[in-house]
């Protein structure tokens, strides 16, 4: 209805707004001006679930670890259903929730920016890193969205959180991981994941590559770890598991050069992890919409990994304006 919808006199008891809307934008503001209750299809949903909710979050690496979940703590007979920004929708699912022992949450900034009760008994922070400043207005509403994921949480819960990431004091009890310092609860030894300092899996076993992979595993196994289950049990469901399509995905290999499909990559953390899992001299095609990104600080390592790249839509000017001349830019239509 467009421009009609923001006029719109009647009213309503409740609006549920889906994460894609900015709640600036003047339907909302107009809905809001009139007094009628707005909460978001996160907190709609969960208004009605009859289980716990495990709920994963960050900039980076949110769906692999969901689906590394899902299929983990099904494999341990915990039965669970992935819902939420990996599709289909926490309210498309949570009919099932008395079915299933827990639902396992993919969530978002824009989901969490609209909760008000909404709590998991285990919530995974893996990383925030810059991003949607195409809807931020900074960083630091970008993180204050990001950090909602524990307003709720009391002493019973658990936050299972990347150990560099200095959070604000959370009532959760803390388990950390990383694949790049040691001192967490899960660290990553000569390609080897430890849990307090035992190994429970090496990554050559597994059908994922490069160190932000081994950190969506170590969420993963401590998700596992707080549900008491076995590591044996665990790391078999874990080994097989293969990436999703646009995922550092391999297409083909022809005359001795490797296709990778990474269009999943649309911030700047995703395409430097993606380099440094990179051994081979790479051609790099980048571009599509500008979110307000700052290329230079990428520069030194597109100029290393990378001997040509070919920039295409809206920001090919802008990444070319940082890049060139130390990499050789194409632009291509």
């Amino acid at each position: 209805l467009e421009r009609e919808a923001e006029n719109d006199p009647s009213r309503y008891d409740l609006g549920v707004l889906s994460p894609g809307i900015d709640p600036a934008a003047p339907l909302v503001r107009g809905f809001a001006a009139k007094g009628i209750p707005l909460i978001g299809e996160l907190e709609f949903a969960y208004s009605i679930c009859q289980c716990p909710v495990i709920a994963i979050t960050g900039t980076n690496g949110k769906t692999t670890t969901t689906q590394l979940v899902e299929r983990m703590l099904n494999a341990c007979g915990v039965r669970t259903v992935a819902a939420g920004n990996i599709g289909p929708a926490f309210a498309a699912r949570v009919r099932e929730s008395a079915q299933v022992d827990v639902m396992t949450l993919e969530v978002s900034s824009f989901q969490l920016e609209t909760i008000r009760a909404f709590r998991s008994a285990i919530s995974v922070w893996l990383n925030f890193q810059a991003d949607h400043l195409d809807r931020y207005p900074s960083m630091e509403e970008y993180y204050r969205a990001k950090l909602r994921i524990f307003e709720n949480q009391t002493a019973e819960d658990v936050a299972i959180v990347k150990l560099e990431d200095k959070l604000p004091p959370i009532k959760a009890r803390k388990i950390t991981f990383s694949a790049y310092a040691q001192g967490g609860d899960l660290d990553l030894r000569s390609g080897v994941i430890h849990f307090h300092g035992k190994p429970v899996l090496r990554m050559d076993d597994t059908q994922l590559r490069g160190l932000h992979n081994a950190e969506n595993l170590m969420a993963a196994l401590a998700v596992g770890a707080v549900r008491g289950l076995d590591f044996a049990a665990m790391t078999e469901a874990l080994r097989t598991y293969r990436a999703l399509p646009h995922r550092c995905e391999r297409i083909a290999t022809v005359n001795g050069v490797e296709y990778v499909n990474d269009s999943k990559a649309t911030n700047l953390d995703a395409l430097e992890k993606a380099l440094l899992s990179e051994t081979r001299p790479v051609v790099l095609i980048a571009g599509g919409k500008d979110k307000g990104f700052e290329f230079d600080s990428l520069t030194a390592l597109v100029a290393s990994k990378a001997h040509d790249v070919v920039l295409i839509g809206e920001m090919a000017g802008r990444i070319a304006g940082f890049w060139s001349p130390r990499v050789p830019c194409r632009r291509a239509g």
